[in-house]
């Protein structure tokens, strides 16, 4: 490739992997990739910018200033009332298809950037925050008082310190008129109460799921989808609610990821009340593999007896079969003969005595019985003409 002839040239440090400028500290809930911030012109296609907040929540922001931002810089924002400090997560043509997720209709949704934030700005940021896990604890005990059937399970101050977000769990319908007129007289601040759910809940606190990576809802998934058993259902997933339920209580997101590829591949299966009849026996399904095309049979409706396994095409083939009221041999081909399951013998083949080339002689235990022994073989040799017994040489 002749580099020499490019109209432009990348300034922004990237090569043939990933663009620096699109990458972010993953130290943020819900980071994306910027996989167009080294297309020229991106940056100039819209004036949209997505801001990142506290945890999960992330907002879109004009930059009407035309301010050169791109992805971690902190800036502060427009809100109702006073302003907000947030960092740049997003920017480009990415924006708009984000803003269809985010499902923002109204144009007034959108605010607008102010300026890059300054050290003042920070400074009151970081004092707010500072008072969050106080506050937090003191609403809790406040709402308990007044009876209230609620859980308030985060506080988020604005970035000037003027307004503060309650999220809390409720099952049912609260009326919290007199829990917001105590909560503004004890902490000084404007109140907004944010009702969330028990998965918006584990995407703001985050946590490690069951597969050993973190939460989807705390990494990329911002839009929550409906999950029920038949997601379960379709995939062969034993229904047990300790292995369904994820981090948040509910039913694991993860499994709609797969359930259209499983109801495709169902459809090429055959029907689990179809008895295949053969010759030798009567089949009924013991268990399939959707996505490997293959079903094993047993011919015991209740327990797994004489298991066979074939391809999903075999049992169609024999259903036709049966229809046409003609039944095969046996559940494989024709043409090939069911083979008998006969026992295996793991010592086939092998000789008996293959461990005694390698045996060694025992010592004897005693060393002194070994002259005694060597005595009585002599004494049981043949005995030479001209010489007496032992015993006779001793004068016994």
């Amino acid at each position: 490739m002749d580099y020499k002839n490019l109209k432009y040239k990348a300034s922004n440090g990237c090569g043939r992997g990933l663009c620096k400028n699109g990458c972010g500290r993953q130290d943020r809930q819900l980071n994306t990739y910027d996989w167009l911030a080294d297309v020229p012109g991106n940056a100039e296609s819209t004036d949209l910018v997505e801001v990142q907040f506290k945890n999960t929540r992330k907002g879109y922001y004009h930059n009407v200033n035309n301010l050169d931002l791109k992805k971690g810089d902190v800036v502060a924002v427009e809100a109702s009332p006073g302003h907000d400090i947030g960092v740049v997560s997003l920017t480009g043509r990415l924006v708009k298809l984000q803003l269809k997720k985010a499902n923002l209709k109204s144009a007034d949704d959108i605010k607008r950037i102010y300026r890059i934030a300054k050290q003042a700005d920070m400074d009151k940021y970081y004092e707010a925050k500072s008072r969050e896990h106080a506050t937090m604890i003191q609403s809790r005990q406040i709402a308990k008082n007044l009876g209230l059937d609620m859980k308030i399970g985060d506080v988020e101050y604005q970035g000037d310190g003027n307004k503060a977000i309650f999220y809390y769990i409720a099952d049912e319908r609260v009326d919290f008129r007199q829990l917001i007129k105590d909560l503004a007289a004890t902490f000084h601040v404007r109140i907004e109460m944010k009702q969330i759910g028990a998965r918006q809940e584990a995407g703001r606190i985050g946590g490690t799921g069951p597969c050993g990576r973190e939460l989807c809802c705390a990494t990329w998934m911002k839009n929550f989808v409906s999950v029920s058993t038949n997601a379960a259902r379709f995939q062969d997933i034993s229904l047990n609610p300790q292995k369904l339920a994820g981090m948040c209580a509910k039913l694991k997101c993860c499994l709609n990821y797969e359930v259209d590829d499983y109801i495709e591949a169902s459809r090429k299966m055959p029907s689990k009340e179809v008895v295949l009849q053969t010759q030798d026996a009567d089949y009924y399904i013991f268990k399939t593999d959707i996505l490997a095309g293959m079903v094993t049979y047993s011919t015991d409706k209740n327990v797994a007896a004489n298991l066979e396994t074939i391809t999903a095409r075999r049992a169609i083939q024999i259903i036709e079969m049966n229809k046409n009221g003609e039944k095969p041999l046996s559940l494989t081909d024709d043409n090939n003969q069911k083979q008998q399951n006969h026992a295996i013998d793991l010592l086939a083949g092998e000789s008996i005595t293959r461990f005694d080339k390698n045996k060694k002689k025992r010592k004897p235990k005693n060393k002194s019985s070994r002259p005694q022994q060597e005595a009585r073989q002599r004494d049981n040799q043949p005995r030479r003409e001209g010489r007496p017994p032992r015993n006779q040489q001793r004068g016994e």
